[in-house]
C-alpha cells in the first residue's frame, strides 16, 4: 500500500458519493416517462453485464462456467441477484477444485 492510497479512495468515495447524490437530486426535475423508466430498470442489469463480461474475458474455465451457470439460475429463479451470488459460490468451488 502506498501513502497516497487513502487519499485515492477518499476521493473516489466522495466521488461515488456525489454521483449518487447527483442522481437523486437531478431526477426530481426530470420526469418519468415511460423511456426513462424502461432505462432505469435496465440499468442494473448491463452493470452486471459488463461486470460478467470483463470477468469472463480475464478469467478461465471457472468462470464461463459459472457465467452459463448464472444465466441459467437466473431464468430459473427470476432473481439476479441470488443468481449471481450463487454464481459466486460456483466460481470460489471450481477453483477450489483446481480448475
Amino acid at each position: 500500500m502506498t501513502d497516497s492510497f487513502p487519499i485515492i479512495l477518499a476521493v473516489m468515495a466522495l466521488a461515488a458519493f456525489f454521483c449518487r447524490i447527483a442522481g437523486f437530486t437531478l431526477m426530481r426535475f426530470v420526469p418519468v416517462s415511460g423511456r426513462v423508466e424502461a432505462a432505469l430498470r435496465a440499468t442494473p442489469l448491463a452493470v452486471m453485464a459488463a461486470i460478467a463480461v470483463l470477468a469472463l474475458q480475464a478469467g478461465g474455465l471457472a468462470e464461463a462456467l459459472a457465467l452459463a451457470f448464472v444465466v441459467g439460475l437466473t431464468l430459473i429463479l427470476r432473481s439476479d441477484v441470488a443468481a449471481a451470488l450463487m454464481g459466486v459460490i460456483v466460481v470460489a468451488v471450481l477453483r477450489w477444485a483446481g480448475m
